[in-house]
């Protein structure tokens, strides 16, 4: 499989800036990109061939979004808004609030997330104190909302201070997590319900970033971020601070490495269907200067072309 994209092959999606962009995924049946812009406070969204990019703001840092859908038919998306689960039918509409997680929403909120193939909504979060370092305090709940009479939010993992990378091998066994700041992916054999079970592994352990590290500067290959898996079962994430995204084999070894054009790539998605597409979200918020302006796509949608097919979206089933 040729898995190979240079910088210059890349495009940046014009009026696709944002802060923190995150949570890609590829609408089946609409044929659109959604993706969010976290500390931008917005949704977006984009079908190739349109004008430009679509932007809905919201009243709150939506952490992750997935596509919606009640009784079998589409509808909408459901919102992780910090620490409410929200459902929005209609683009631009109103937000139902589905359920909240048990988080203190003045140190903590939610951040990376998808559902699983049950149409479950998992959430991890991220422990953002007014002051001090970030601790391992963060969780990754699982939200069910399938039935409106019995909605449940557990708490499935822990120990971490930014929940990211969460991501599902094709047949469920296998589920992936990573902690951004401890440089770290680690993979659970799961149950029959993707749930899961025992210790984990670590499947990928990367280089701190090394004491005095600036931007510009060499040495540091990046920390794990967002991540997807491919009809292969390979893992690719992005490496925030690395300006790259990463295949990784279910064994954990480097298939493929792709730079990217923006230092802060923050989470690939693999379109499935049609030509093969990978998109990835970054940052430019809180990025120096001097950074922004040697790296002009910082903050944009990333798009090229590579022959590796993407698994379809898990959708959030809602309950009547």
């Amino acid at each position: 499989m040729s898995i190979s994209v240079s910088p210059a092959s890349w495009t940046a999606l014009p009026g696709s800036l944002a802060q923190l962009g995150e949570s890609p995924f590829w609408h089946p049946q609409e044929e659109r990109l959604y993706w969010v812009d976290i500390a931008g406070r917005a949704l977006l969204r984009w079908r190739p061939g349109d004008a430009g990019v679509e932007r809905w703001d919201m009243p709150g840092e939506p952490g992750c979004i997935a596509p919606a859908q009640l009784r079998g038919v589409a509808s909408g998306l459901v919102v992780a808004l910090r620490e409410r689960i929200c459902h929005a039918p209609l683009w631009g509409g109103e937000l139902r609030e589905l359920a909240r997680l048990p988080v203190d929403a003045a140190t903590q909120r939610a951040n990376d997330g998808k559902c699983d193939a049950l149409g479950r909504f998992w959430v991890g979060t991220v422990h953002e104190p007014a002051s001090g370092a970030r601790q391992p305090v963060a969780g990754l709940y699982c939200v069910d909302v399938r039935v409106a009479s019995s909605v449940s939010v557990h708490r499935m993992l822990g120990g971490v201070a930014t929940a990211n990378g969460l991501a599902w091998s094709p047949d469920g066994s296998r589920m992936y997590w990573s902690d951004t700041p401890a440089h770290v992916i680690r993979v659970w054999d799961c149950n029959d319900r993707h749930e899961p079970v025992g210790a984990p592994r670590v499947f990928r352990q990367f280089a701190a970033r090394p004491e005095g590290w600036q931007p510009g500067m060499g040495g540091y290959g990046g920390r794990p971020d967002g991540a997807a898996v491919d009809a292969d079962g390979h893992y690719w994430c992005a490496m925030y601070e690395g300006a790259r995204v990463l295949r990784l084999a279910p064994d954990g070894t480097l298939a493929a490495e792709l730079p990217v054009p923006a230092p802060c790539p923050t989470m690939p998605c693999l379109a499935s269907g049609g030509a093969p597409r990978l998109y990835v979200t970054s940052a430019s918020r809180g990025r120096p200067a001097h950074e922004l302006l040697q790296w002009p796509m910082s903050g944009m949608l990333l798009c090229g072309a590579v022959h590796a097919e993407g698994l379809p979206v898990n959708w959030c089933e809602i309950g009547a």
